[in-house]
């Protein structure tokens, strides 16, 4: 992306954004159309170099830290797809939300049961009646599920786990019980990589789903059209040219969900017959004038099972959820060759696998397309990837696990200062559509960059690199700019350093002038030899306890780091 043209993305306001979209605006702008690529799914034949293997674990996962790209390098691209792809959800080893608070803290009555969940234990399989102590679990489950990114192993559940989130979208907010939330969590990543069919029956009946779309309240003398219309419109058939359900087939999808409930004590669901709708649904033309119709009311849940049944026969549920994997992985913009190319093939081997997820992202992770060349750098990171993409790049300290008070305040900074001020609050998107930056033409992810959300970006990387970063409870967590340079291939060379900055920080390879400009200005101080920065370097390395030899180079790394990451339109891409 041209530098000018990365600051045009820069709207004046949300609002304007919004209205471009809705206006359909700038449409032949080359900022808001598809890539000129024609590329189908035939495997990939290309290299597997760095910048190859940085592309793929930029989209599969939160940022490319040098010893993963390393890692995969010794691999052929599709070892490297398979590995990150053949992952199974352990919740042993990512643990439980715990409890970081206390009751005394938070005022909780004496009779709440979370009196009894010491602080450090899990509070998941504890009722509480208190919404203090609710917003505070809010906080707990927000603050563990971001260090699960932060910590993620080699797999793209964690990016799944995003996906799931802005497509099945709940509110943590509204849902207002964390145990839900927790619950909710828990589905999207035993289905992340599994059956798409089954996974939508498990949301439909999922407590915090029931709670934010109303489903508890749908019965026989009042159905709730709210999930009817987002299980059609949102959540399996979108709004494209080829989904022709109709209002009618909204208010009889609303008919066939009426009865289920939720229990507040175990936080499940369940069916209560006496409140199920037992006359006949009958669908429109889309749906061949299907008539679901179970007359005992205690086989109302087959009714559900007849209704899915039903919407996946269609074919546009297929090309619909292969269209949002596309645009929240590869690209926003999809062109009529993408959508012969690409979508439609992806599509068939959705549904000729029964919807199984992973077939279709092994496709097209291993396909000539995502590896296109004009692929790299083409999409902007969204709050969630600049900021754990950051974290983990940098290796920033956290506290260990084994303080749980203290990682919890630490992350919970990252969580509450700076993800809202990206528009990317995670567990609480906007709405039931999820963030726009993953739908919304002709906008797409641009919308992640305003003249409000671009230069918080610059406050976070500011805070961590020259803020003296966050202090709790004795600890500090910032970017150790020394470190990071002593991970590179050959710091002492200004000139390998420059270039492993732009490699690892960046999408888009900087000119030679450009690196040149930075490599005196910085490293050399207005200098003209290398010999400046190598001298000091090689100083720091044979006496780094000096403090004299550790600020020389520190400082000026802290400069570059920040020239990097907050100076640089091409550190926003990914």
């Amino acid at each position: 992306m041209d530098r000018k043209d990365f600051l045009k993305t820069l709207a004046p306001s949300t609002r304007k954004i919004k209205r471009a979209a809705q206006e359909g605006l700038d449409r032949d702008n080359p900022l808001f159309g598809p890539l000129d690529i024609t590329s189908g799914i035939a495997p990939y034949a290309g290299t597997w170099t760095d910048i190859e293997v940085i592309h793929l674990l930029k989209r599969l996962s939160f940022g490319a830290p040098r010893e993963e790209v390393e890692y995969f390098k010794t691999l052929t691209y599709a070892q490297a797809v398979d590995e990150l792809l053949n992952t199974t959800a352990t919740p042993a080893s990512l643990g439980e939300p715990l409890k970081v608070y206390t009751a005394t803290t938070v005022d909780t009555p004496a009779t709440d049961p979370d009196w009894g969940v010491p602080v450090g234990a899990t509070w998941v399989n504890t009722n509480t009646s208190s919404g203090t102590v609710n917003f505070y679990r809010r906080e707990s489950l927000k603050s563990w599920w971001l260090s699960n990114m932060i910590t993620q192993p080699r797999s793209v559940e964690e990016k799944m786990m995003l996906f799931w989130s802005t497509h099945f979208a709940i509110e943590f907010d509204t849902v207002d019980n964390a145990r839900y939330s927790y619950g909710y969590l828990k589905l999207l990543r035993q289905y992340a990589l599994g059956n798409f069919k089954d996974f939508t029956k498990a949301v439909t009946l999922n407590p915090a789903m029931l709670i934010y779309l109303n489903g508890y309240q749908n019965t026989k003398t009042a159905p709730d059209e709210n999930y009817g219309r987002e299980l059609q419109e949102l959540f399996t058939l979108g709004k494209g040219a080829g989904s022709q359900y109709t209002e009618s087939d909204v208010k009889a999808a609303a008919r066939v969900l009426t009865g289920y409930q939720v229990n507040s004590s175990t936080a499940t669901s369940f069916f209560t017959s006496s409140r199920h709708d037992t006359n006949p649904k009958v669908f429109s033309a889309f749906y061949n004038n299907t008539t679901i119709n179970r007359p005992l009311a205690a086989d109302g849940p087959l009714e559900l099972d007849d209704m899915l049944t039903m919407i996946f026969n269609t074919n546009e549920v297929a090309m619909y959820i292969c269209r949002r994997l596309y645009r929240f992985f590869v690209y926003g913009s999809i062109s009529a060759d993408v959508e012969t190319n690409v979508i439609t093939p992806l599509a068939n081997t959705f549904r000729s696998s029964g919807y199984d997820i992973k077939p279709v992202l092994n496709q097209l992770f291993k396909s000539e397309h995502f590896f296109d060349v004009l692929q790299y750098g083409a999409m902007i990171k969204g709050g969630v990837d600049f900021t754990v993409g950051m974290v983990r790049e940098c290796r920033i300290n956290l506290p260990p696990k084994s303080n749980p008070q203290l990682r919890h305040r630490h992350i919970n900074y990252l969580a509450s200062s700076f993800l809202p001020a990206q528009e990317q609050n995670i567990g609480d998107p906007p709405n039931v559509s999820g963030w726009a930056a993953y739908y919304q033409e002709p906008v797409f992810d641009k919308a992640w960059i305003t003249t409000d959300t671009f230069p918080k970006r610059q406050a976070l990387v500011n805070t961590f690199v020259n803020g003296g970063g966050y202090s709790n409870g004795g600890f500090k967590m910032e970017l150790n700019a020394v470190d990071f340079a002593r991970r590179m291939s050959n710091p002492a060379d200004p000139n390998v350093l420059i270039q492993d900055f732009n490699k690892y920080l960046l999408r888009r390879t900087l000119s030679q002038g450009l690196r040149d400009a930075i490599k005196q200005d910085i490293l050399l101080t207005g200098q003209v030899t290398d010999s400046y920065w190598t001298d000091a370097w090689n100083a720091y390395i044979s006496a780094p306890s000096n403090l004299n030899n550790y600020t020389v180079v520190n400082n000026r790394l802290k400069t570059l780091a920040s020239y990097f990451m907050s100076k640089l339109e091409e550190y926003q891409l990914m």
